[in-house]
């Protein structure tokens, strides 16, 4: 099998490495590629943003299945040239897209399919804004949440309790163009569930755990990711199963029912509250970083799943296999992330790191005319640990993290800390842990805070993970 994947971020190295494991082996083949994804698959100078020739190039290889990576060319439509080009495709059209591409529309999916998320207002004037707060937080005694409606990178969202900040970061987006979505604060932990659909069935994966603070104990700004862990052994028993049947199956189902069938990915990012699951966001694609330990623990083939998805008969395939170890990634960011990221920095280390029985993925690396590795974005590699529990996957990814050499550079040390210490003092308990504060502005994207375990007991009425 030939594949084509788009794009050049960590996402899309773990997708690659992860292909690259399946036996027989498919053909790979990235555009544009970096550094790491070079060292699997044949990389080709194309542009994320060129969708004309991502075309061009995939039906020059003949691919097989092509697979886009990023959200925002599947929201400018990448899928549907290629479908149109009588390309197999993993990856929604631009239409279905729309669920990560407008937060707004998105709102208004859940509200038909009867998914529970947190309620909502929806502001395009700046005189909107004040009864909008008023009425998703009336007595001001949780922080407030806004939300930029369009796609963000990951960094749109301010939860805060200062309604100033609030207001400040609202007219920011809407000085700029933009619509607002205001949004109840929800309490409890975040989970991320990637759910792989055909366009009318859907397949759970692995739950999985992320962080977006920049900084120990989910203190510092909002950043697209600085780690992830998987398993969740806090998790309710049957989680994956209860968002299916709760969130991810109505949406697919009101997805189709509209004309606008959603194939490929979809993420649900999820709070675990104290009155049940609630959808944070949808996104269109895999994650990242939760994508590198996801992938790290998936013992099935990896090509057949997405391909079934693809041609639209998820079927064909079993259902996937997940190794029993524990997997956590800790990211390496440069110097100044997230607020003015440096690039251009040497990278070392990484042959070190992988001696140690890790493995490195490159999100923003590039190689100079020299050959030297080089700093190309906030966040430059992520390290993955895998071991036969939390704490020997923690201490493996951070020890990796330790050998990387990039003048600057920075990375969490509490990473799964806190589950992998509650799993080995009582494994079958509800934990619990710091929670992140809402003081600062630009939390994450979750609203709600965002720690390794529960911050209260979680119901039995149905969650998920």
């Amino acid at each position: 099998m030939k594949i084509l994947v788009i794009g050049s971020g960590g996402r899309e190295h773990a997708i690659i490495r992860r292909l690259a494991a399946d036996r027989p082996a498919p053909e790979l083949h990235a555009a544009p590629g970096n550094p790491g994804i070079a060292e699997l698959a044949t990389c080709h100078d194309v542009s994320v943003s060129d969708l004309d020739a991502q075309v061009s190039l995939a039906l020059e290889l003949a691919a097989d299945l092509v697979v886009v990576g990023p959200e925002a060319p599947l929201v400018a439509g990448s899928a549907d040239r290629l479908r149109a080009a009588g390309l197999t495709v993993f990856g929604p059209s631009a239409a279905a897209a729309q669920l990560e591409g407008s937060k707004s529309w998105a709102k208004e999916i859940m509200a038909a399919a009867r998914v529970p998320t947190a309620a909502s207002v929806t502001v395009t004037a700046f005189e909107e804004l004040g009864a909008g707060l008023d009425r998703v937080n009336p007595l001001e005694d949780v922080p407030f949440v806004v939300k930029a409606d369009g796609l963000a990178a990951g960094k749109g969202v301010v939860v805060t309790p200062d309604r100033d900040a609030a207001v400040t970061h609202a007219e920011a987006v809407l000085t700029a163009g933009g619509t607002v979505v205001l949004e109840e604060f929800l309490d409890g932990p975040e989970v991320s569930l990637f759910c792989v659909s055909d366009g009318t069935r859907v397949v759970p994966l692995a739950p999985a755990q992320d962080f977006k603070r920049a900084l120990d104990d989910d203190e510092g700004p909002n950043t697209g990711g600085m780690g992830a862990y998987s398993p969740l052994p806090w998790a309710p028993e049957g989680l994956a199963d209860e968002v299916v049947r709760t969130v991810a199956q109505p949406t697919i189902d009101e997805m189709a029912s509209r004309g606008t069938p959603f194939v490929g990915v979809l993420y649900c990012g999820l709070a675990l509250t104290s009155r049940g699951v609630r959808v944070v966001e949808f996104n269109a694609r895999f994650g990242d970083p939760e994508t590198q330990v996801v992938l790290e623990r998936l013992a099935s083939p990896f090509a057949p799943l997405l391909l079934a998805a693809a041609r639209g008969d998820l079927s064909t395939v079993p259902a996937p296999t997940w190794h029993d170890s524990a997997a956590v990634t800790v990211v390496v960011a440069c110097a100044g992330y997230p607020a003015a990221a440096r690039t251009g920095d040497v990278i070392a280390g990484i042959d070190a790191a992988e001696m140690l029985g890790t493995h490195v993925i490159h999100a923003g690396t590039v190689r100079d005319e020299h050959g030297a590795l080089l700093s190309a974005g906030g966040r430059v590699l992520s390290v993955v640990g895998a071991g036969e529990d939390l704490e020997a996957a923690r201490v493996l990814a951070l020890a990796g993290a330790e050998a990387i050499a990039l003048e600057g550079c920075q990375h969490r040390h509490d990473i799964a800390r806190t589950a992998a210490r509650d799993a080995q003092s009582d494994p079958g308990a509800p934990s619990t842990s710091n929670t992140q504060s809402a003081s600062s502005a630009g939390s994450t994207p979750g609203a709600h805070p965002a720690s390794d375990a529960p911050s209260t007991p979680i119901p039995d009425e149905g969650a998920s993970a």
